[in-house]
């Protein structure tokens, strides 16, 4: 009996203080509230707290739902052709430094055949795998890289007859082999794009 009555003498004791706190102070639970301080530019010393950001997010419209599906769908064809549109750039300087001073037509030939060979061994089953869309990525690509567009690399090394062939298959697909590149224009937004994927890599032009 006497055990009981300590107990609830303990818990009366307990429920009672903060009341007793209260009434020596006269401060309640939540009058002392610990925050920073700031100095403002008059000397003045006053309590301030730093929020973190709260982010609002709604649903996309339809319109931003094609955008962000045409940014991703151009995205990951840069991020496939990127490779090969640099790797087209290599071939053609090295092509155009081993032509330097070769007047002879036959002998132009059978350099730019040889080369040919490599890279049909290398690419050949690489970009026949490429759909249209990507095709045309990296027509713009190889444009950006090499500062001339596949009609004229064609007419350049295979002749005019062989560029206007496959200009005719190109349109058939919606596409040209004469399109050009335009960084600051239509095409900024590959730019865009290309440049992340050379600071990815560390290229630097």
């Amino acid at each position: 009996m006497f055990g009981r009555l300590l107990i609830l003498l303990l818990i009366a004791g307990a429920a009672g203080m903060p009341e007793s706190a209260k009434a020596q102070n006269g401060q309640g639970p939540n009058d002392t509230i610990r925050v920073g301080s700031c100095i403002e530019a008059n000397g003045d010393t006053i309590p301030c707290g730093y929020l973190p950001p709260y982010y609002v997010y709604t649903h996309l419209t339809a319109k931003w739902r094609k955008y962000h599906a045409e940014w991703t769908r151009l995205r990951n064809a840069v991020y496939v052709t990127y490779p090969y549109a640099r790797a087209a750039s290599g071939v053609m300087n090295e092509i155009n430094s081993r032509l330097v001073g070769v007047t002879d037509k036959k002998q132009r030939k059978e350099i730019i055949r040889s080369r040919e060979k490599q890279l049909k061994k290398e690419f050949a089953d690489k970009l026949t795998k490429l759909s249209v869309y990507q095709g045309k990525v990296l027509m713009k690509l190889i444009n950006r890289q090499t500062g001339n567009n596949c009609y004229e690399i064609i007419d350049e090394y295979k002749g005019s007859f062989t560029a206007a062939f496959y200009q005719t298959v190109a349109v058939i697909f919606g596409s040209s082999l004469k399109q050009s590149y335009e960084p600051e224009g239509k095409d900024h937004a590959m730019e865009v794009i290309v440049l992340d994927v050379e600071r990815m890599y560390g290229i630097r032009r």
